[in-house]
């Protein structure tokens, strides 16, 4: 690889790979918030196993180009998971490849977390095998906030990540984690300072580049099992997200938020 690719998957999502084994995801656009549109959520669920069969790709770096990693889906799609229910049916198989797609690749994926990272992009950035997150991070699990099951990677990864008790605590209440809490309760496996953030995370998807591809592959694909173990679990909590986004208490959830004022969850009842 002695001249750099790049894949425009779309304004939101970029793919540079390179010399020295490297390949980079990038959340943007460049300078504004990342989100996740239709496409890009799309290519989530298939870019991993593409890269793993691109030569000369060792490791994965997964960063943004914007002032936060990625605030999720864009209004437009959650829109369409309130009102269409073949909307609902793609997005979830989407999240399902998402979680399956990083699990099963067999190269090792660092994320540089910066500002916000929510919905997908809490997803990818916690099922990262390493994951980086700077000291202003702010990870949210906004689900139970918009109405919605914590269905699309909580039930797999964060009971094994931070145990149960505070993956119950930030689940439901939604909480805005900081880099620095993330990482003492073992939600992230290092905080950095915001100016280390992304030359930390390089210099560990390259470490890792240079390692032993057949052990990293193999350790990973073995200690991968405890999440395999849980996957009744997250099917479970797909489909029940996915159910939610049908009912009154998202469209509600949706509103507030566009609104900027409080839900009134329960108001119909």
């Amino acid at each position: 690889m002695s001249e750099l690719q790049s894949w425009d998957l779309g304004p939101h999502l970029q793919v540079a790979v390179g010399a020295g084994g490297v390949a980079e995801v990038i959340f943007g656009p460049s300078g504004g918030m990342p989100f996740a549109d239709a496409a890009g959520h799309a290519h989530l669920g298939s870019i991993w196993q593409r890269l793993q069969a691109t030569p000369g790709v060792r490791s994965i770096l997964v960063r943004s180009a914007g002032k936060g990693f990625c605030a999720g889906g864009t209004p437009e799609v959650v829109r369409s998971m309130l009102d269409r229910e073949d909307a609902r049916l793609r997005v979830m198989q989407e999240g399902r490849a998402i979680v399956q797609g990083m699990m099963d690749c067999d190269l090792p994926i660092v994320s540089a977390i910066n500002g916000a990272a929510v919905g997908a992009g809490c997803a990818v950035a916690l099922l990262a095998d390493v994951s980086v997150a700077g000291y202003k991070a702010k990870i949210i699990d906004g689900h139970t906030k918009l109405g919605v099951a914590a269905g699309d990677h909580a039930a797999v990864v964060w009971p094994l990540l931070c145990g149960m008790a505070k993956a119950k605590y930030h689940l439901l209440l939604c909480n805005a984690i900081s880099g620095q809490e993330a990482e003492r309760i073992g939600l992230v496996s290092l905080a950095v300072p915001d100016d280390e953030l992304e030359s930390t995370a390089r210099s560990i998807a390259q470490e890792l580049a240079r390692g032993s591809p057949t052990a990293l592959a193999f350790t990973k694909r073995t200690l991968n099992h405890w999440l395999r173990a849980a996957w009744p679990a997250f099917e479970h909590s797909l489909a029940l997200e996915v159910l939610g986004f049908a009912g009154r208490d998202a469209r509600e959830g949706f509103a507030a938020l566009n609104e900027k004022r409080p839900a009134a969850f329960g108001a119909h009842d």
